[in-house]
């Protein structure tokens, strides 16, 4: 008996071009949507920002910048956490109502402010893109080296540690308890598919459960939304000059989202070519457009700060979905976009997810604001930084103490160097230390140490 020949699985998957039937586009969008919500409403909720219209331009957002970038770079954008703690600092300075009450969880002044800020990173977004297509990335990385960009990660997450206890402290049982349940499912449904990457998500389903369960739940919020509405779209305060200060503040930020955007481009870049090698297609090598990308961020928060959304970044998350998937279609990220953009008028599930008592979210926001500053150790890590070398070890250090120092021991997180218009209160402190590192590796650019004979330390070796 002759043995027939075993037949190839055929290769499943869809590469960016690719349109899958509708039936299919759906339900797979919906995924992606379902992936982004957790984070992208959460930083919503701490930032006391309208969830319907952070959900409403985060698919904007998507779309625009999908488009921006010529149907080639298939990421989704939601909001990003990396701003949360200077946007908190200068709506606590500029609008104390904000938080100082905590029944509030939408606060348009504040917002209106925020949105200069927004949009001036998206500016600064489209500027870089710019200026790397013309000059290359490795000229930008002379002046944002990774000593630089990886400890203003850093600081960024744990200058929050003092806003997260405080939430937490509302009930710390149930905090706590939203916490332990976090890392339980960040780490034992590890590739266990789809529901392996929604920890936030269930983390926070399960703080709810228990808060219903300690009586500190208040319906009320859902009991007043209609079930459909129009978003709370604001227009930014462009007329207001404290909105100055705080835009600069908000668009140095992007120092830090910069290099994480890079990583998410270069981690596709790898999928997708390996998905086009599969289906025997020619590789389309996305990781050479990091100017584009980075010009597509921008347009996303241009489109984010002009109608009161939460500045963004491409996620992770819908990332790793897609690599799990093999799904790259930028036709199902686009109607991704548009789920987003109907869900922002869903008044009751805005209602419902301002519910979430302050306890559950202090919870969630331990974990997550220290995994933000654990990424730029990452960052540090995975850029190989000598950690030998004084030059190195003096920007990060500085970085470090006057970031975090700074936010926790000064009045209101600022330094008190007032700069008329711009910062007539003083420089909130991750700025600060942000400029400050700048400076002092422009120091080492311009006046190199080997200029004057020393050599420079040995790393170890990886």
């Amino acid at each position: 008996m002759v043995k027939k020949p075993e037949t190839a699985a055929p290769v499943v998957g869809y590469m960016p071009e690719d349109v899958p039937s509708w039936g299919a586009m759906l339900s797979l969008g919906f995924q992606q949507v379902l992936t982004m919500f957790p984070a992208t409403v959460l930083v919503a909720i701490l930032t006391k920002f309208d969830v319907g219209v952070t959900l409403f331009t985060s698919g904007l957002g998507t779309i625009i910048a999908l488009l921006v970038a010529k149907r080639k770079i298939p990421l989704y954008y939601g909001s990003s956490f990396s701003y949360i703690t200077v946007i908190i600092t200068v709506m606590s300075k500029y609008v104390p109502q904000c938080f100082g009450d905590a029944s509030t969880v939408y606060c348009p002044d504040g917002v209106r402010l925020a949105q200069v800020g927004i949009m001036c990173t998206g500016l600064f977004n489209i500027l870089i893109g710019l200026l790397i297509q013309r000059i290359g990335k490795a000229q930008l990385d002379k002046f944002l080296p990774p000593i630089v960009t990886g400890n203003v990660a850093i600081i960024i997450g744990i200058a929050l540690a003092g806003t997260a206890l405080s939430q937490a402290s509302t009930n710390w049982a149930v905090a706590f308890i939203t916490l332990i349940l976090t890392i339980v499912f960040s780490v034992y449904l590890q590739g266990k598919g789809l529901i392996g990457m929604l920890p936030i998500l269930l983390g926070a389903v399960g703080g709810y459960i228990v808060a219903l369960i300690f009586g500190i739940v208040d319906f009320t919020p859902v009991v007043e939304s209609a079930w459909l509405r129009l978003p709370n779209i604001t227009l930014p305060a462009f007329g207001d000059g404290r909105a100055w200060g705080m835009a600069i503040s908000v668009a140095l930020i992007a120092i830090a989202t910069i290099p994480e955007s890079t990583a998410h481009l270069y981690q596709m870049s790898l999928y997708i070519d390996q998905l086009a090698k599969d289906l025997k297609r020619k590789p389309m090598e996305i990781k050479n457009l990091i100017g584009l990308n980075l010009v597509a961020d921008g347009c996303s928060d241009a489109i984010n700060g002009f109608l009161g959304g939460c500045a963004g970044t491409n996620y992770g998350e819908n990332n790793s979905l897609m690599a799990i998937t093999r799904n790259y279609s930028v036709a199902v990220l686009m109607t991704a976009g548009g789920i987003a953009i109907a869900l922002g008028f869903v008044g009751k599930l805005a209602g419902l997810v301002n519910t979430i008592p302050t306890a559950v979210t202090g919870g969630l926001s331990i974990y997550l604001f220290g995994v933000i500053g654990k990424q730029g150790i990452a960052l540090l890590q995975s850029e190989k930084v000598n950690l030998f070398d004084p030059k190195n070890l003096a920007i990060g250090a500085v970085i470090l103490v006057l970031g975090i120092g700074g936010n926790l021991g000064l009045e209101n997180g600022l330094f008190p160097f007032k700069i008329p218009l711009f910062f007539p209160d003083g420089i909130p402190a991750i700025v600060f230390a942000a400029i400050v590192g700048i400076l002092i590796n422009l120091l080492f650019i311009f006046v190199p140490p080997s200029r004057f004979g020393v050599k420079e330390r040995s790393n170890i070796e990886f």
